[in-house]
């Protein structure tokens, strides 16, 4: 199963949504970078549940426990492994779902994949596994910080057919935390939240957009054909669940603009080589250029909802349900701090690889 992300900066992420815990191992963190338990606790309470009125009312605190690797504050080098227990499971609300499968869930494809599943919840598939991907984020973000000075920050920008209007000054922590949509539009956000609530009180989902940006970044982070920035960044936004899109600066707008409309004009400011726009979103030929990276994930409706539905069981045999048990009407809110995360963990692993690039260029320096 796929659960390891990296090339030097690497987790692998273990657990299910009703067993006993989720947690990641983490791999290839430099020593004496200072580590804050209280920031990795930020992040996971921006991520779970039961934290707002139109999020699951699953209640887990998600209290994190640093077992290796952290030592008086700061990494020793070795394995980072962090675990999260769960305590607010109730696997029951999932019995009648035991034989079934739920339309565009991962129940069928997971049963096709390993003719055996763990039917609580979801198991590998469920959002649970995000704690994980957050936890170890939260120890990426400190890395890129401390190391190059480099921000990643997520917002909604879009719910079901509701857009955002939203410019650049908006685009603060507490703008975007001032709201339980996590959207820094006051007027949008109360039309987004009024639409999720309605969503809810009819058993039914809604899916939208997540728009990011990376300020910090330094050029030259990517590396040309199979392993650019832009293919590891979609990479991991796309393996969150429910997602179904990847952009990156004007993304699809710029399928409709010709090239002299598209390009970036090269530029001095402040005597450094750069450029007039910020078309290609940071990124040119799979390699960061230092302006900020901009982007956005599209998400689908949550697969379960509380209508009843008609289906096939394990014998394909039809059978109409009703699901049961607590899951958000919108994963938006909560996917905020995981798009975070898992561009920071591509960050740091980015960054690590040109530091190894550099050292290789300084070595080849002395050599010759």
């Amino acid at each position: 199963m796929g659960s390891i992300l990296g090339r030097i900066f690497r987790i692998s992420t273990f657990g299910e949504s009703h067993g006993k815990a989720v947690g990641v191992s983490l791999d290839g963190c430099p020593a004496g970078i200072s580590i804050d338990e209280a920031i990795i606790q930020q992040e996971l309470n921006r991520r779970r549940p039961g934290q707002s009125s139109i999020t699951t009312s699953r209640d887990e605190k998600d209290q994190v426990k640093i077992l290796s690797g952290v030592f008086e504050g700061k990494t020793l080098g070795s394995p980072i492994t962090l675990l999260v227990t769960n305590k607010d499971q109730k696997s029951d609300d999932y019995l009648a779902l035991k034989n079934i499968y739920r339309p565009s869930h991962a129940d069928f494809t997971y049963d096709q994949r390993y003719h055996f599943r763990d039917w609580r919840g979801g198991g590998r598939s469920s959002n649970r596994e995000s704690v994980a991907r957050v936890a170890a984020g939260a120890i990426a973000k400190q890395l890129i910080y401390q190391l190059a000075k480099i921000e990643t920050i997520a917002w909604v920008k879009q719910v079901h057919q509701i857009k955002a209007n939203i410019n650049d000054n908006q685009l603060t922590l507490a703008n975007i935390e001032a709201n339980e949509i996590r959207c820094p539009d006051p007027k949008s956000a109360a039309l987004m939240i009024k639409l999720i609530k309605n969503a809810k009180k009819d058993g039914n989902s809604l899916g939208g957009v997540i728009g990011f940006k990376v300020s910090g970044c330094l050029a030259g982070m990517g590396d040309p054909v199979f392993d650019k920035l832009t293919a590891d960044l979609a990479k991991a936004l796309i393996s969150i669940g429910a997602t179904r899109s990847f952009e990156i600066g004007l993304g699809l707008e710029a399928t409709a603009l010709t090239g002299s409309e598209h390009n970036d004009q090269f530029c001095k400011k402040n005597g450094v080589i750069s450029t007039k726009t910020n078309r290609s979103g940071g990124v040119q030929g799979g390699i960061s250029n230092g302006n900020d990276i901009l982007g956005s994930v599209g998400f689908k409706p949550t697969a379960t909802i509380l209508q009843k539905q008609t289906t096939l069981n394990k014998q394909g045999i039809a059978t109409e349900f009703k699901a049961t048990g607590r899951h958000d009407p919108c994963v938006l809110p909560r996917a905020v701090p995981i798009v975070e995360a898992m561009i920071n963990l591509v960050l740091a692993d980015h960054l690590l690889l040109l530091a190894v690039s550099s050292l290789t260029r300084l070595k080849k320096a002395f050599v010759d």
